[in-house]
């Protein structure tokens, strides 16, 4: 029988989550066949994959009917299908919470994209979302901007799972670890436990995609062969080099002295979660998210097609913190070409952001559409 790499990973410290929600794996038994068999051992989901999944699926059609029936409005119905979704899956995945006493085993849904420079309005959802699913497995997953730091520390205070999205720069994952902690703090304060867990998703492939393209254009406009292939060498380098300082600002967080103090009290350290591992450039390979960035304590969450193709084919070894000089050289030659790190990476959340928010208005609408003709039914 060939390996199947996907269980390598566990070896170094990393759990494999999947990019992708759908009631067809639910019902199929397909989750729980790659949970008890692949190594699955968490979900994610966004409003993206929420759109894939129920748009235009009949499989969801008997219980719009019944939201129809309920005299549900479309955003109740979308919460019936989702939480629904995730509870079934939180149940197919519990055996894996508990045998990991907490740390794997969880399935994450996103708060609604419109309430990302919303603090008090995340914290209301986080905590509806979570009392409405009753899961203890589940993870309320929160962005990673301005207003949702402050979120992200009083949802934890409140005790609950929370997976930090749309993580792009090495100082707002710093800023995502410091809320945690936070929020860990007050729960001590008031005598509550502090083993709350979380990660913080740490964001790659589209990085590379739009450092590319800068770098191609200046390129274009090199004028001699050597800048050219400088310029080329740096092409896909930065998403990794980039990981890997942030598993290094990790590290550091969680050697510090007020961590020490929460770790006496039984606190979980937040894992990095890498996330966007598909490979968008055909040129690449298809498992360089996979393969470059293995290390202890870490999570990987991979799309089905990512999944299937480390399966066959990753290169699996501890790779996390091995050429460190280069990953620091690799950011300072961008710096020094003239693109700013700091603007792309505001760039990217804001898109990031904006590629939920269009898949969640067109489910809404998607499913407004679905509701009108199954009322004629």
């Amino acid at each position: 029988m060939a390996t199947n790499h996907l269980l390598e990973l566990q070896q170094f410290g990393q759990s494999v989550w999947m990019d992708n929600l759908s009631r067809d794996i639910i019902v199929s038994g397909k989750l729980k066949e790659m949970v008890e068999t692949q190594g699955i051992r968490g979900i994610t989901s966004n409003p993206a994959i929420f759109e894939k999944a129920i748009a235009g699926n009949a499989i969801y059609d008997e219980a719009i009917a019944e939201g129809i029936k309920a005299g549900k409005s479309v955003p109740e119905i979308y919460e019936y299908l989702a939480f629904t979704d995730i509870q079934n899956a939180a149940d197919i995945l519990r055996p894996v919470y508990e045998s990991s006493n907490g740390v794997d085993g969880y399935v994450s849904i996103e708060v609604s994209p419109h309430l990302a420079n919303d603090t008090a309005g995340t914290v209301a959802e986080a905590i509806r979302f979570w009392q409405t699913i009753n899961r203890p497995n589940v993870m309320i997953k929160i962005p990673g901007t301005a207003a949702g730091f402050p979120a992200v520390e009083q949802v934890i205070a409140e005790g609950i799972p929370v997976n930090v999205t749309l993580l792009f720069s090495v100082s707002d994952y710093e800023q995502t670890a410091l809320a945690y902690m936070r929020g860990l703090q007050q729960r001590l304060a008031k005598g509550a436990s502090v083993k709350v867990a979380s990660v913080a998703s740490f964001f790659l492939s589209r990085i590379d995609t739009k450092i590319d393209d800068r770098l191609e254009a200046r390129i274009k406009g090199a004028t001699s062969e050597a800048e050219k292939e400088k310029l080329a060498s740096l092409k896909g380098k930065v998403a990794i080099a980039n990981a890997k300082l942030a598993y290094q600002k990790y590290k550091a967080i969680y050697e510090t002295d007020s961590w020490q103090a929460l770790k006496a009290q039984g606190a979980l350290e937040q894992r990095l979660l890498w996330a966007s591992t598909s490979t968008k450039n055909p040129a690449y390979s298809d498992v360089m998210y996979v393969d470059n960035l293995v290390g202890a304590n870490t999570v990987n969450t991979m799309p089905p097609e990512t999944i299937i193709a480390c399966a066959d084919h990753c290169d699996v070894a501890d790779r996390i913190e091995i050429d460190l000089d280069s990953a620091q050289q690799v950011i300072a030659d961008i710096q020094a070409i003239g693109i700013d790190l700091d603007q792309v990476m505001a760039e990217l959340q804001a898109e990031g952001i904006d590629k939920f928010v269009k898949p969640f208005t067109s489910l809404m609408q998607s499913l407004e559409n679905k509701v009108q003709q199954l009322a004629l039914v």
